[in-house]
């Protein structure tokens, strides 16, 4: 099946959405339109190319800060002294029941349209509140670090984002054979290459 990612809009039905968690259901019945429109959040939808109106998943963006303090010793050295440091939140990531294996192609483009958008508004890293331990796990697979002593938040610097990006556009092969046809585009640019797999991730210097 190949899927497309773009735009919470209109023409997508938020009502017939499922994940299994209340929350993300009903944020995404209720209150996306309402946060896009306030642009407290940009809303993006994964849909499956032959059935464009059903939402497959979605993830939030919103600009973010940290603490210095938060982050660990070894990249605080490497940091400018300023009290707290641009980020971007990846508030909300949320697949339908229906759809199972795709949070990692959800990821993937969050990951990816965070990193590029870092060149024109300046972004430290990529900040996530799990919701549970399911959740925590599956950032965790992706080299998400603690943030402060929240339980629950994790980040993940760009330069590391930077590294997975490369991998992908490296590697061969797309987990459980799934393709992105057209290819992702984010600024006029395919992101994957088309009918290129992509691979689960490797082991990646975190930095």
């Amino acid at each position: 099946m190949a899927f497309r990612f773009e735009p919470l809009g209109r023409v997508h039905d938020r009502a017939g959405f499922r994940c299994g968690i209340e929350p993300l259901d009903l944020y995404l019945q209720q209150l996306a339109r309402k946060d896009v429109e306030r642009r407290v959040a940009a809303a993006f939808v994964m849909v499956a190319t032959e059935s464009p109106a059903v939402i497959a998943g979605y993830y939030t963006l919103s600009s973010f800060s940290v603490e210095v303090g938060e982050l660990p010793e070894s990249l605080q050295r490497k940091l400018p002294r300023y009290p707290r440091l641009p980020a971007t939140l990846l508030g909300r990531l949320a697949r339908d029941a229906r759809f199972p294996g795709t949070g990692y192609l959800l990821l993937m483009d969050a990951l990816t349209r965070a990193y590029r958008q870092s060149a024109q508004v300046a972004s430290l890293a990529i900040v996530a509140d799990a919701k549970d331990e399911r959740a925590l796990q599956f950032y965790r697979k992706f080299g998400f670090k603690p943030l402060g002593h929240s339980a629950n938040r994790v980040f993940l610097p760009m330069a590391t984002i930077d590294q997975l990006v490369a991998v992908q556009l490296l590697s061969g092969s797309m987990a459980k054979g799934r393709r992105l046809e057209p290819p992702l585009r984010h600024a006029g640019s395919a992101i994957w290459p088309p009918n290129r797999p992509m691979s689960t991730p490797s082991p990646l210097r975190w930095s």
